[in-house]
């Protein structure tokens, strides 16, 4: 199945592909994340798709890694410990996550445990997902990797820069009805406690989570937008 025969629906009137691995994943970040950061996830998988979509160069990009990406790029805020390893920088926790999770499922679904699931997870298909989740934060090099990389950096780099941050793609009906289906508040003061969570508990990686940069400062801005 290609990517662009994939099923579809409609959600906070954005078109996205509806696949069985879409919806386990959907559940497991309802599972292991806040609501402050499941409301995050899905909105950048959204604004993702708003602004991709609009861009020529992105139309062939493998659109259900796109929004596998984006929905579980935040595992490593899990605030079970689930997923969190005591020394990686959480992108790279997010990205082992995700990535064991999707090997999982499709050895689940292969072996009987369900239909419709996309066989053709290779390394190659592995490796991209991984990449658009570890490398999330750092959009200077995530820019000139895949498509699917760039796209899933898109869809975050809106919550924090706003839906200006590729022009003339996300207008602001869609912006507003995906922050209606999805709220923003709490946003600012989550992202940031998070970050200080991660110096207390990752001190010896607090150097390198950008907190009081890119994070939390962006998101002051935004929380009412």
């Amino acid at each position: 199945m290609s990517s662009t025969s994939l099923p579809t629906r409609t959600l906070a009137g954005i078109a996205v592909p509806d696949t069985p691995l879409i919806t386990a994943a959907i559940a497991l970040i309802r599972q292991y994340l806040s609501d402050m950061a499941y409301n995050h996830s899905m909105r950048s998988w959204l604004f993702g798709f708003a602004i991709a979509d609009k861009l020529p160069h992105l139309q062939d990009r493998d659109r259900e890694l796109h929004a596998l990406a984006a929905i579980l790029h935040d595992l490593g805020w899990d605030p079970t410990g689930t997923f969190i390893s005591p020394d990686k920088r959480f992108e790279i926790d997010g990205a082992n996550a995700a990535r064991t999770f999707i090997e999982q499922e499709v050895v689940r679904r292969s072996s009987g445990g369900g239909g419709g699931v996309q066989q053709d997870w290779d390394k190659h298909r592995l490796q991209l997902l991984w990449d658009a989740i570890a490398l999330h934060t750092t959009p200077s090099i995530a820019v000139h990797k895949e498509m699917e990389v760039g796209a899933t950096g898109f869809g975050i780099g809106a919550e924090f820069r706003g839906r200006g941050i590729i022009p003339n793609t996300m207008t602001q009906q869609e912006w507003d009805a995906i922050v209606a289906e999805f709220p923003r508040q709490g946003f600012r003061d989550g992202v940031k406690a998070i970050m200080c969570g991660l110096c207390k508990t990752k001190p010896h990686g607090r150097f390198r989570l950008g907190v009081g940069g890119s994070h939390a400062q962006r998101a002051v801005s935004l929380e009412r937008k």
